[in-house]
């Protein structure tokens, strides 16, 4: 499916410790059992404490977990440590660092913030982590913090209020605050900390955007001191060398620190010390805060309030000071974290971590070989997306002409790679060398699984399937990227139906996350369980669904563009649907969209899912989409469609040849002067019905999923935490009410389905509020199913 968006992306973000104790000293509950064994042993749960030359080494390894994060027992740990460094004699100097190679702290527990359930408590967990890190800041012995991976969220607050910070120059190791990405901000002196050391544009870029910064522009822009190389392989593998030379690096940094001989002094440009000038000033920085302003709004349209929130923070620090700077962190950390949007965002960092487990097992033979059959934008994104991680990739195509085609994009990708530095010139020579083309099926005999990214026709994809299995062994999978053909269809023309698949991508495939896969009945779990390792190992947010017609992703897509045709013949005008679809979060307009996906491949859709769900995917004339592909208004693709593509001009206008067509089929709105939310609700309503009878049928395994693959498939606003979670923060009731007004103006189309319908009776019900609700819906589909196996036994009773 053809669709232009960048989805969202997520990170980790600071849980700051408990409240202090009576005592005074800012620790947390079962502290007393963490200090036990760093007074006794040097070594608690998580930190462990080695003093080396007076420098004491601190040592960050969560059991049990490939990352580090700031959770409450490694909070706890830490202050203990950090009042043995400030209290012990033996100890003139400390480094931070991590016991896990390439990888520092990732952030924290997200749990502890939803946990908290209130502003109030929320705001007492960010002054608390304000306290220890100002403790660790003032602290009149140097610490250093040696940063070998990720050091993003409350890591890098807890870097910033070190007095010295060392970084490795490579791939993995980068700097960030993505707080933003969770509807949140930073709450532990991260919005104060961070404009002092790297100037107030630099803070606006990482705090606004969420991006990480790699170590060397790091160095650049003054939020790192000093930078070493990695290492090769040795005694040891090349990341234990590297954080062992981190360490021995960072310790003589400490010993320098503490003897004077090297003095924690940055000196900045010449263009730094204008800015900081000016920016000192309140013309200075109102000047940049409002026009960061400007650009929030015009890039969010103002439907996110963490954004605002920041620069409402960094406004009253720079004017007011310290104290009433990290008075508005807290206060605002904790008022950000009720909000619909942070909860929205949560539950999407919570969906992609799941989404990125495996939940059919390990494969008994993992694919390492993998062709493509069709080298056009699809099959070669699928190529491009698997050969650059690895795999050895076979790329053929029924022409000499579409293959070439096919490997020039490929080439181009990384070529694009490189210049951003993802890849060196010799990386992208060594990948380039286990892209094989070819023109015969012949050569797939070595193929562990084929993904066919052909034209959407079944005798098409029989054929090429049949054609397939004659060439490739009885192990090999067979996966089709068809957008809508069921799975079992295809698999009829299989002579081992349990090794077919669908693997639908979405367009572009390398900068698209999603990939849906679709299993039938007949499909094997190690089949599954293959198809999903090369999604994750493909860099993509995986969700899994049965098969049915349009599967999840194009059949909830489908009743709304219908919807949305059916405003055009209302005569609304493109851009204005275009605009208002925007207002209500997506990333693109309705009528762009449509075009994105294009608008022969919709025609086709909408006729294939019409003879199969009947009056609920009606609305529109379907005339009108005939019309315009019988016209060449393909859309974007083929230059027009609802609107004229030209090359180079940003500004697009609307399409004559489309506008004649939508008045050929105009009709008479049923509301004068419809308001804009009720606009917006009539596509909105059809889509989330849509996918809550998706999961009514079994379609789907959970809610999460549903959300996941409409939120970075579809660009289901992400404010609104995708279908499932929209329905829980609008309200199933409010919903039901408004598709039961529409129902009577515009027709059956609008029917709320059963499991919309129970809910919206009964407010206790959410589809994200636990085990319980999750175990309702698994007896909710087996009442389903069961229903649908008795009128499938009456039919076939009566047509006996």
């Amino acid at each position: 499916m053809a669709m232009r968006y960048t989805a969202l992306s997520m990170g980790s973000v600071l849980m700051p410790r408990a409240c202090r104790t009576s005592s005074g000293l800012g620790i947390f509950r079962g502290i007393s059992t963490s200090r036990v064994m760093f007074q006794e042993q040097g070594k608690g749960k998580i930190l462990s404490l080695e003093v080396k030359d007076g420098v004491g080494i601190v040592k960050i390894d969560a059991p049990n977990s490939k990352v580090n994060t700031l959770s409450a027992d490694m909070q706890a740990e830490f202050q203990d440590v950090l009042h043995q460094i400030l209290n012990r004699p033996d100890i003139t100097s400390a480094v931070l660092m991590s016991g896990k190679p390439g990888t520092f702290i990732v952030g924290a527990d997200i749990n502890m913030i939803e946990a908290a359930g209130t502003a109030e408590a929320t705001t007492a967990l960010s002054k608390a982590g304000q306290a220890m890190f100002d403790e660790m800041e003032r602290s009149p012995k140097p610490i250093v913090a040696a940063v070998y991976g990720p050091c993003l969220g409350g890591g890098l607050e807890l870097a910033l209020a070190t007095q010295y910070r060392i970084a490795v120059n490579d791939k993995k190791t980068g700097f960030g605050v993505p707080e933003v990405m969770l509807g949140l901000l930073p709450g532990a002196g991260g919005t104060w900390r961070l404009p002092k050391l790297v100037s107030l544009p630099g803070a606006l870029d990482m705090m606004l955007t969420g991006r990480t910064v790699k170590a060397a522009p790091a160095k650049k822009m003054g939020l790192v001191d000093l930078t070493i190389d990695p290492l090769g392989p040795g005694l040891s593998d090349p990341e234990t060398n590297t954080l062992r030379y981190l360490e021995s690096t960072a310790v003589q940094v400490a010993k320098d620190l503490a003897s004077g001989k090297l003095k924690a002094t940055r000196k900045k440009g010449l263009v730094t010390r204008i800015q900081d000038f000016v920016f000192g000033t309140e013309y200075g920085r109102n000047f940049v805060l409002d026009k960061a302003k400007e650009k929030v709004v015009k890039t969010t349209g103002g439907l996110y309030p963490a954004p605002l929130k920041i620069l409402d923070v960094l406004r009253a620090g720079l004017a007011e000071g310290v104290v009433s700077a990290l008075d508005a962190e807290a206060k605002a950390f904790g008022a950000l974290s009720q909000t619909r949007e942070s909860k929205a965002l949560i539950g999407l960092y919570h969906g992609q971590v799941a989404c990125k487990k495996n939940r059919f097992g390990t494969p008994e033979h993992p694919p390492k070989t993998i062709a493509v059959l069709g080298a056009g934008l699809m099959g070669a994104g699928i190529a491009h997306v698997s050969v650059d991680k690895g795999y050895k990739v076979i790329l053929k195509d029924a022409n000499i002409k579409g293959l070439a085609r096919g490997q020039e994009q490929i080439t181009k990708g990384l070529a694009t790679a490189v210049k951003k530095r993802k890849f060196t010139s010799f990386e992208r020579e060594k990948i380039l060398s286990n892209l094989y083309p070819t023109l015969s099926y012949a050569d797939l005999k070595e193929a562990d699984i084929v993904i066919e990214a052909v034209f959407e026709d079944l005798k098409v994809k029989h054929k090429v399937l049949q054609d397939t299995e004659k060439a490739t062994s009885e192990d090999c999978i067979f996966a089709s990227n068809t957008s809508a053909l069921p799975i079992t269809d295809i698999a009829k023309a299989s002579s081992r139906p349990h090794k077919v698949i669908g693997m639908h991508y979405f367009s572009p495939v390398d900068k698209m996350q999603l990939l849906e896969i679709i299993t039938t009945d007949k499909t094997s779990q190690d089949t599954a369980a293959s198809a999903v390792q090369v999604g994750l190992k493909q860099g993509k947010i995986v969700v899994t669904v049965k098969d049915g017609p349009g599967f999840y992703t194009t059949r909830i897509l489908a009743p709304m563009q219908v919807e949305m045709m059916r405003l055009l013949q209302e005569g609304h005008d493109p851009k204005k649907v275009d605009k208002i679809f925007k207002a209500y979060g997506f990333p693109i307009g309705a009528a762009t969209l449509a075009d994105e996906v294009g608008l022969d491949v919709a025609a086709h859709i909408s006729v294939h899912l019409n003879e199969v769900f009947g009056e609920r995917f009606a609305g529109a004339n379907a005339g009108m989409l005939t019309d315009l592909v019988a016209a060449g208004c393909h859309g974007r693709k083929s230059g027009k469609g609802i609107y004229i593509y030209e090359e180079g001009k940003k500004e697009r206008e609307i399409n004559p040849e489309a506008e004649k067509i939508l008045k050929k089929y105009a009709i008479e709105p049923k509301v004068k002067d419809e308001s804009t939310e009720d606009l917006q609700l009539r596509m909105v309503s059809r889509f989330v019905n849509e996918a809550v009878m998706c999961l009514e049928e079994g379609i789907l395994n959970s809610p999460v999923d549903g959300d996941i693959a409409a939120v970075f498939g579809l660009g289901f606003p992400p404010m609104w935490g995708g279908p499932f979670r929209f329905v829980d923060l609008y309200g199933a009731d409010k919903l039901v009410a408004k598709m039961e007004h529409f129902r009577g103006l515009y027709g059956d189309q609008f029917t709320p389905c059963r499991l919309l319908q129970e809910y919206a009776r009964d407010p206790s019900k959410k589809f994200h509020s636990g085990k319980q609700n999750i175990l309702e819906l698994k007896n909710d589909h087996q009442q389903v199913q069961q229903q649908k196996s008795s009128q499938q036994a009456r039919r076939q009773s009566a047509a006996n």
